[in-house]
């Protein structure tokens, strides 16, 4: 069997029409279809967008998609308005929960951190964080499956002076 050492683009035809194009690197443990489901058990919060989870046997570093929090204090950041609090409903809500895991076009950040929207049960916890203003949007090109969603919860949020939007100036 011969081992590709670059990347191999999957891509789906019918009726001569592109039906997805994803980018899948060689022996990527992350490389299922976009539309897929990954479950994972979180297992530690580092802070509002971030978290730890085990997930296909291994533990891995996951940086939720489409938002940013405000940093808590830590041995590389300084406390920011609301990070302490963002950081609180992250743990809230996900400490040691199942949640599944759903991959936009890319699958890791420059720090090799998986992408992912969480989800738990119907409820995708990266649109919950900016509904309470826990959060802002942050919208990085490829992966804007959801950005529609996330701009209709921040602004929600904004007017409603939820969470960072009342507190912060």
């Amino acid at each position: 069997m011969r081992v590709l050492s670059t990347p191999i683009i999957v891509c789906g035809a019918l009726a001569l029409a592109v039906v997805s194009c994803d980018r899948i690197e060689p022996d990527d443990p992350w490389a299922a279809e976009a539309s897929l489901r990954t479950p994972a058990r979180i297992t530690h919060v580092i802070d509002g967008d971030t978290v730890r989870a085990i997930a296909g046997g291994d533990e891995v570093t996951i940086r939720l998609i489409g938002i940013d929090t405000p940093e808590k204090d830590g041995p590389y950041t300084d406390l920011e308005c609301y990070g302490e609090e963002a950081t609180l409903f992250t743990h809230e809500r996900l400490d040691d929960e199942m949640v599944d895991l759903e991959f936009d076009v890319e699958r890791t950040d420059r720090y090799d951190r998986i992408l992912a929207y969480l989800w738990l049960g119907d409820e995708l916890v990266n649109e919950s964080i900016l509904a309470e203003g826990a959060g802002v949007l942050l919208t990085i090109p490829p992966n804007v499956a959801h950005v529609e969603r996330f701009e209709e919860a921040q602004r929600e949020a904004r007017e409603t002076e939820r969470g960072l939007w009342g507190a912060c100036s």
